[in-house]
């Protein structure tokens, strides 16, 4: 359900492009020139110009390294490789220099935007390429190396029969033959391992770039980039966490027992952490999959989407402008022509490319993209939806300059297309007639559950995956214990366990597309907490007077108006004054979650009378 989404400003592009033949190296391009720190003081004109400047260059470079990296993710060969490879090197080398540059200037006085601007230019990277250049250059042949060979991953049966990650996650969501379901969860993690030996490369060339930089390592240069002092975030995840927690212990209890019942205890024992082959995801970080299993006694009237779309006749673009119409009922202008020429809806039977979902602004202005190889079930429907938020986002700050144009923070993005999926209620889906009627409150559980089953069963997965990055970046998590500490920390946040032992050589984090592809996860955790927030001030907005988790804001100009002013902000300020544009507080807070879900914490907290709930 989670998306990698591609932000192609230069200060977030980093480095997470393809796999390059060897090319020459270019000078770099001096139209920036490097403020003179050594012969006189450096001054608030001197900085003005120095980032007025810059913008302008990393404008001119970013584009052409945007084209690439979509002919590479939709068109997977060794040409496009090396083509995305080189151009994202490019991008991300001149875009080091002048952060190195920026830095320069942190003890001038300068006015807040141009001081916002220098920050976000230093705080850019995802991975730092080091000033080495043959160095910054072996960087870049990792990052792509490790990102293609995720992408070409498959699991080889002992029959010969090869299925890639797209039909092993549909075996995993719908087997429920348990022998099965832990072949598949083994043999995919087969494509991680060698995976390993470039990781390990890579985290060293990355912190030797961070230090370049100015920080201690990549794990301060991530943690840096949220408004406040870096030693400060985690402590404010682990916060929100715990107002979670105890909602998600409850869930966890249900889930372990109902699960006990239908494999047998012997399987799942009832003391333990859930073995993760069980959860109907191949990573166990969303649950959805089997709500079958754990749902009430009790027959519920649960819409069907997948049927509804079937029943109707809706193709793949028929979903893409239901989700379309779905921001213009907001008031949002439609998207422009060359979205549906240009987008990838469907795989191609004639080639490789990168399903994962994700949104795609080429120009930063106008030439907005999805990249998808869309099912046409309920859940895809709502990805959609997610994957328009981030377009519809990226459109609405175009015209902020150039280190302006992304979201208050990168929590935001995700957070947005989500906001717009708990819209995707029985009454939405009524008004645009794929259901007849609505079911009444007395089936709320059934829809919480499934709602919860994704969303909270997903909140410390999202948690846990950079605090093992962090770990791995800081040095507090040594290569031999790269696995050991990934399953510490599942056993921790998630309860669960790898349902076989796993051997020394294995790398089961380079399973998760985000870990080989770079991409931060810390933003999918921030998201799930927003999300929430988010919904409940548009719909008291919207005027919504019934409970919050069956409200939508389909069709209120009123909702779209304010949705929109904070998305205009941009990145031109703090994300706490964006959070306070639109909900009125300042302050990340998971109480939104709590009231969402009050009547399923009320009905878990029953049916886990007498069970032997915690890990």
């Amino acid at each position: 359900m989670l998306k990698q989404k591609m932000a192609l400003s230069a200060v977030m592009l980093g480095l997470s492009m393809a796999l390059s033949a060897c090319q020459p190296k270019e000078a770099p391009d001096t139209t920036t020139q490097a403020p003179v720190g050594t012969e006189q003081k450096l001054t608030a004109e001197d900085a003005k110009t120095f980032i007025e400047n810059a913008q302008k260059e990393m404008e001119k470079l970013q584009m052409p390294a945007a084209q690439a990296a979509w002919v590479y993710a939709t068109y997977i060969n060794q040409d496009s490789a090396a083509v995305s490879a080189y151009l994202s090197e490019k991008l991300s080398v001149r875009t080091a220099e002048l952060a190195e540059e920026a830095a320069k200037f942190r003890d001038v006085e300068v006015d807040a935007a141009t001081r916002r601007k220098l920050d976000l230019l230093v705080n850019s990277f995802v991975l730092a390429p080091p000033a080495d250049p043959d160095k910054s250059e072996r960087l870049s042949k990792l990052s792509a190396e490790l990102d293609g060979m995720y992408g070409k991953g498959e699991y080889c049966r002992e029959n010969g029969e090869c299925w890639d990650l797209g039909q092993l996650t549909s075996k995993m969501a719908n087997s429920r033959d348990e022998a099965l379901l832990k072949e598949i969860w083994t043999g995919w993690r087969q494509v991680a391992v060698p995976m390993k030996p470039l990781y390990e490369e890579l985290v060293t060339l990355a912190n030797e770039g961070a230090r370049d930089l100015g920080f201690k390592d990549t794990s301060e240069l991530w943690r840096g980039k949220y408004d406040m002092p870096a030693d400060e975030f985690p402590a404010m995840l682990d916060n929100t966490w715990n107002q979670v927690k105890p909602f998600y212990e409850a869930l966890h209890c249900h889930v372990r027992a109902e699960l006990g019942e239908y494999y047998g205890t012997d399987v799942v024992p009832q003391d333990k952490p859930i073995p993760a082959h069980l959860l109907g995801n191949m990573w166990a970080q969303t649950w959805g999959n089997i709500y079958e299993l754990v749902k009430p006694e009790r027959k519920m009237q649960v819409p069907d989407v997948t049927a509804a779309l079937k029943d109707q006749d809706y193709d793949e673009l028929k979903m893409v402008r239901q989700a379309e119409s779905f921001f213009t009922s907001l008031g949002f202008e439609p998207l422009p022509e060359t979205f549906y020429e240009r987008s990838l809806f469907t795989q191609p039977a004639d080639r490789e490319v990168i399903c994962h979902a994700s949104a795609w602004d080429l120009d930063d202005k106008d030439d907005l993209r999805i990249k998808m190889c869309i099912q046409k079930t309920g859940e895809e429907f709502n990805v959609i939806h997610h994957e328009l938020g981030h377009n519809f986002y990226q459109r609405a700050y175009k015209d902020q300059p150039m280190l302006f144009r992304g979201s208050a923070n990168d929590g935001f993005h995700e957070a947005i297309g989500d906001t717009i999926a708990l819209s995707i209620t029985p009454k939405y889906l009524k008004q645009i007639g794929l259901i007849d009627e609505i079911p009444d409150e007395s089936n709320d559980i059934g829809m919480l559950l499934q709602v919860a089953l994704d969303k909270i069963a997903f909140v410390p997965f999202g948690l846990m995956v950079d605090q093992w990055r962090w770990k791995v970046f800081s040095g507090e998590v040594t290569p031999e214990n790269y696995n050991q500490a990934w399953w510490e920390l599942r056993e921790k946040y998630q309860g669960v366990m790898a349902p076989v032992d796993r051997p020394a050589d294995a790398f089961d984090p380079g399973s998760k597309y985000h870990v080989p592809g770079n991409t931060p996860y810390t933003r999918y955790f921030l998201a799930h907490i927003l999300q929430f927030q988010f919904h409940k001030a548009l719909c008291d907005i919207a005027g919504d007077q019934g409970p919050v988790h069956r409200c939508s804001i389909y069709g209120s100009k009123e909702a779209g108006k304010a949705l929109n002013e904070m998305l205009e902000m941009g990145m031109s300020q703090p994300w706490q004054d964006a959070l306070e544009k639109l909900t009125g507080t300042r302050e990340m807070d998971a109480t939104a979650i709590l009231a969402y879900f009050a009547p399923l914490k009320q009905w878990l907290d029953e049916q886990n009378q007498g069970r032997q709930c915690g890990w």
